[in-house]
């Protein structure tokens, strides 16, 4: 379950992504602008912003999210992304921070790639830090004797996404022209531990679906610590938390 409060938490260094992303689409009057995923449709209003002629869509699989895009104003409805098919005239997409919880979205990229029309955009963005120590410590305590029973299977692991390079490779063909890159970002982060706030509300949801309240707070309890270490805080009280992000933006000839 998503927590719309403790996702936002951050949201100007999470939202730095997309305005790069949106940044590269060369779209100038799109007839239909997509936000596959809008998550708390905090996003959702960049893109009403650059193209406001342009009809909105926007969906999400979360509940609770889609109920905060609405209170924002942001006419979301509830959708599997994964089921989500372009409309005939659907020029830009926009997919932020999605694709992976899709194990299989290479294959949805490629079906979403040739059901959309001569030049429309498909662009997205995918963390590339599965193997930094904010995610390699959460995996590495929940393969402890400890946790391993209720947490076995349950995170994602470093291949969950590809490189810049590969996704050009698998994408590119003589009717796509792709632009892929990366980009690390180093947020400065203030409060109590910061990262461990900053992935509660991500790469710790599944963790807290599958523990109780009592087991869920020793579970933090440790984490907080050995988090601590690999992000020590500064004296001046910021944090330097790395965030490497892996963008595509693809323009269909």
């Amino acid at each position: 379950m998503w927590d719309p409060g403790e996702y936002l938490t951050f949201s100007d260094q999470r939202d730095r992504p997309a305005f790069d992303l949106i940044a590269r689409v060369r779209a100038e009057s799109p007839r239909r602008v997509v936000d596959l995923g809008c998550g708390a449709g905090n996003l959702t209003s960049l893109l009403t912003g650059r193209w406001p002629r342009a009809e909105l869509e926007a969906l999400d699989s979360s509940e609770e999210m889609v109920a905060e895009a609405r209170s924002r104003g942001v006419p979301a409805r509830v959708e599997d992304v994964r089921d989500w098919k372009p409309q005939p005239d659907t020029d830009v997409v926009l997919c932020n921070a999605v694709l992976q919880w899709i194990p299989d979205h290479v294959e949805l990229l490629h079906r979403w790639l040739s059901e959309l029309p001569s030049g429309a955009w498909f662009t997205f963005q995918v963390p590339g830090n599965f193997d930094a120590p904010s995610h390699a410590t959460i995996r590495e305590l929940a393969a402890e004797q400890r946790w391993r029973g209720k947490l076995d299977g349950v995170l994602r692991h470093d291949d969950v996404v590809r490189g810049p390079l590969d996704y050009a490779d698998e994408l590119a063909d003589p009717d796509v022209e792709v632009d892929a890159w990366e980009t690390t970002y180093v947020h400065a982060l203030r409060g109590d531990n910061p990262v461990l706030e900053w992935v509660s509300g991500t790469a710790l949801r599944p963790v807290r679906a599958a523990l109780d309240d009592e087991e869920w707070a020793e579970f933090r309890t440790e984490l907080s610590h050995r988090l601590s270490i690999a992000y020590p805080k500064r004296p001046d009280g910021v944090t330097w938390f790395p965030f490497r992000r892996v963008f595509v933006a693809a323009h269909c000839a």
